[in-house]
């Protein structure tokens, strides 16, 4: 099911990204598998000569999507949405914080080196309409740019990082409803790691990236980061932990309880 609703369907879904465990989601729970948050300290920018890295914990970060490749999606994104849309007239791009706004910024640069015209561009700020609010300290507001003409009747492409389970896309669709009423909503992804908890679907992806929940996904943009890259490693706290779903052994036959 994809996170588009039509004016004759209702609202539904919403997205997804990263929890703090690396995989599953007390909600997309922080995004910071998603890149969503500060850039990582000097430690985790050190590459290594084959393109691994180390983080802050000491994990190892490989490079599974370079500036070059990046670079190349975005433009097919930007193409897909002019196709799908007639030439985007209608469209407005709406950037999730922190690094879907620079990414949505790009996408209207090169829809309108296209097609001449100029697409409108924001951010939509979805702090207070997670999920896991009650459950994690207090968090500090983004900021939300909706452009001058409104939402009302256009087609709102919304532009995050990284898709995980869907709950940061189903808190944009809160969001966007107290803004007002589009006649679709569509969902540009440049990275889809899978594992989702939520009937959510992307419309258009930048790179299928397979991950288990282990694993923690980066984004680093110029913008905010310094650089363009997609890191992939093993999250440190999750080392050694039972795979989700997944019962621990009990004790042997014949163990006391």
């Amino acid at each position: 099911m994809h996170a588009a609703y039509q004016e004759d369907g209702g609202r539904r879904p919403g997205d997804g990204e990263i929890p703090s465990t690396g995989g599953g989601e007390a909600a997309e729970n922080d995004r910071e598998v998603a890149g969503h948050g500060a850039a990582d300290p000097p430690a985790a920018a050190a590459g290594a000569a084959d393109g691994g890295r180390t983080g802050p914990g000491g994990d190892d970060r490989r490079s599974v999507f370079a500036a070059a490749e990046i670079s190349r999606a975005l433009s097919r994104i930007a193409h897909e949405i002019l196709e799908r849309t007639s030439g985007a007239g209608d469209v407005v791009l709406l950037g999730i914080p922190t690094r879907g706004v620079p990414l949505a910024h790009r996408l209207a640069a090169r829809m309108e080196k296209v097609e001449g015209n100029q697409v409108p561009a924001g951010s939509l700020d979805i702090t207070m309409y997670r999920d896991d609010l009650r459950l994690r300290p207090a968090r500090a507001l983004g900021h939300t740019a909706v452009p001058a003409a409104g939402i009302h009747g256009k087609i709102v492409v919304l532009v995050d990082d990284v898709l995980y389970s869907g709950r940061t896309v189903r808190a944009a669709l809160d969001a966007l409803n107290d803004i007002g009423r589009p006649r679709a909503v569509q969902l540009a992804v440049l990275v889809d790691r899978g594992h989702r908890e939520l009937p959510i679907r992307p419309d258009y992806v930048g790179k299928n990236l397979p991950t288990s929940h282990r694993e923690v996904v980066r984004v680093l943009l110029t913008e905010v980061d310094g650089e363009d890259a997609v890191l992939l490693g093993e999250n440190p706290g999750l080392r050694g932990a039972p795979r989700p779903g997944r019962r621990q052994p009990g004790p042997a036959s014949g163990a006391g309880q």
